[in-house]
């Protein structure tokens, strides 16, 4: 077998665009309870929980969620003894563990990290440092996305998730959530619309975020292997496993 580093330029069918916030919104709505119960049973802070759920299940619409309940995307590993489903992930045809609830996955992801050693320093940390906590995850190996801290701080700093860890640590009143509810379309902002729960409190806080306009150039690339700056590559479609490519070619990655 050849063995050479390979470029696999990736199909763009249009515009990338991130996950729904009203998707997020509703795994938010749908799932918090479940984190603020696991992080006061285990110690997992509950923003972390949820930013982690919803990267891992594209917002609860993944097809790896849809069919085992895995909310964090945890592997079989040797030591798992219950329901499984196969999934290409790094490589195809991984086994999950598949749960009957997601009550059961957000359980198990707790003690996953709980009963691990490589995970053992996020729990000297303190849980309100989200970043750290993210930082640590990716350190300890929980996922390959080299971006995947940043990701996570993102979604808690844009869904204001940091308010279920203090929630569940009793620092703040359950009575005083912001719920994120709706989402408003302002001209050339899409706005994030909370409403604060509490009599008396301000009636709704609004967190900007700007929306960028992309305009995508698709070059062509011919379907057999070519060269760029002396690295040989192969030009596949979006979405098609790396595994199966470098079958398909007699390639190995280096």
């Amino acid at each position: 077998m050849r063995i050479f580093s390979v470029v696999l330029f990736m199909l763009i069918a249009g515009l990338v665009k991130a996950q729904p916030a009203a998707d997020i919104i509703e795994y938010i709505n749908t799932y918090k309870k479940l984190a603020i119960d696991e992080m006061q049973r285990a110690g997992v802070p509950a923003a972390v929980k949820l930013a982690q759920g919803i990267h891992e299940t594209q917002a609860g619409k993944s097809d790896l969620v849809q069919k085992s309940n895995n909310h964090f995307g945890i592997k079989c590993k040797a030591i798992w003894t219950g329901d499984r489903v196969f999934h290409d992930d790094d490589s195809r045809g991984e086994c999950f563990r598949k749960y009957g609830q997601a009550a059961d996955s957000y359980r198990d992801h707790s003690d996953f990290l709980r009963g691990s050693d490589r995970y053992d320093f996020l729990f000297q940390l303190d849980p309100t440092d989200y970043k750290a906590w993210a930082f640590g995850l990716k350190k300890a190996g929980y996922a390959t996305n080299p971006k995947y801290a940043p990701i996570i701080i993102k979604l808690i700093e844009d869904y204001n998730l940091e308010q279920y860890t203090l929630i569940a640590m009793g620092k703040l009143p359950p009575s005083d959530e912001a719920l994120v509810n709706s989402i408003a379309n302002t001209g050339n902002t899409s706005s994030i619309v909370t409403q604060a729960v509490k009599p008396g409190a301000a009636s709704s806080i609004v967190k900007e975020i700007p929306q960028q306009r992309v305009t995508l150039i698709r070059p062509v690339y011919p379907p057999e292997e070519f060269t760029i700056n002396n690295a040989k590559v192969v030009f596949v479609k979006e979405g098609t496993a790396l595994l199966s490519v470098a079958e398909e070619h007699h390639l190995s990655f280096a």
